[in-house]
């Protein structure tokens, strides 16, 4: 079996398995208790949010953990939105987890502008956003073509209007470079199981002084805007996910680079009239959008049986039935 899926979904790494093991087995107690159970829990908590912090260029204390990249998203736009009044203005791309949050806005009332995407796969973007935004969401790489976004030129326009700047990381944390005050975020998302993590963990970055508010109530746990005793297990992969990936990043990068320049040097060698989006743009390194040319790309797959790929989102080989770019 080829796995090609990868923007979907990550293995988890052995080293990310062995880290968590201790606390699925021996530190069981709850991090909030305060005798040597808790103590211990504890103690992963705080090394795995300082892991994700240094991934980020972020301090400790600004990461917020999560059930995953979807409620990190929602914590951002709905979060932002419950707390401010005004203007959403998010990219035509966005994933779900974003879009679905602020189609629900609109629902209520509040403005919602899409921001157009070019056929680079890059966002466009405007000369200055409305006066009354009160929320810019834009992700940091598309999940489909791999695109980076111009979201460290968005934060001067979005701030200069007294906007929040979130973007959703998930796809690019652990496979680029990332530092939350190059690019001029407020909050920025993670989502653990796209970087070798395990799933149904995440972690929002919350810039201090942004106004945002929880939507699930309880006790004070992350600084009260998440609360509900952590899964501390994951969170703990997470954490050692994040500590690899800061590791290995720069030489991991440049060998999926070289694999994905081989496999569309062949491709296109063997497929006449094949087309590679987002080509004159930066992209993920491992991301490579291709559209065959009059082919149905379910039937095609249908007979690839050992080639585990989709048609669909967040996949590293996205094979495309149109001549058109798949850019919702």
């Amino acid at each position: 079996m080829i796995y090609l899926d990868h923007n979907a979904t990550t293995p988890v790494d052995p080293g990310v398995v062995d880290a968590m093991l201790p606390y699925l087995r021996d530190h069981w107690g709850n991090p909030s208790s305060d005798h040597a159970p808790g103590r211990a829990a504890r103690k992963g908590l705080r090394q795995a949010r300082a892991h994700v912090a240094a991934l980020l260029g972020a301090q400790p204390e600004h990461i917020v953990f999560t059930g995953g990249g979807t409620e990190s998203d929602n914590l951002a736009v709905r979060g932002v939105m419950a707390a401010r009044s005004g203007r959403v203005v998010l990219s035509s791309v966005e994933h779900p987890a974003v879009e679905k949050p602020a189609q629900r806005l609109e629902a209520l009332g509040f403005p919602v502008e899409r921001l157009p995407v070019g056929g680079d796969g890059r966002v466009h973007l405007p000369e200055a956003f409305p006066a009354d935004t009160a929320l810019v969401s834009i992700m940091l790489a598309h999940n489909e073509t791999g695109a980076l976004q111009p979201v460290a030129e968005a934060a001067p326009l979005a701030h200069a209007v007294g906007a929040t700047l979130h973007t959703d990381a998930a796809q690019a944390v652990g496979k680029v470079p990332i530092d939350v005050d190059a690019l001029g975020v407020d909050l920025l998302t993670v989502a653990g199981h796209k970087l070798y993590g395990p799933k149904g963990v995440g972690a929002l970055f919350v810039r201090p002084g942004t106004t945002l508010a929880p939507f699930v109530r309880g006790a004070g746990h992350e600084g009260g805007l998440r609360p509900g005793t952590e899964n501390v297990p994951s969170i703990v992969g997470l954490g050692e996910a994040c500590r690899l990936a800061r590791e290995r990043m720069h030489t991991e990068a440049q060998r999926i680079d070289t694999l994905r320049q081989r496999l569309w040097g062949r491709l296109e060698a063997g497929v006449p009239g094949l087309r590679r989006t987002a080509s004159t743009v930066p992209t993920l390194p491992n991301t490579l959008h291709v559209r065959f040319p009059g082919v149905i790309g379910a039937l095609l797959l249908a007979r690839c049986p050992d080639l585990a790929a989709s048609t669909g989102s967040a996949i590293l080989l996205l094979v495309s039935c149109t001549e058109n770019a798949i850019l919702r």
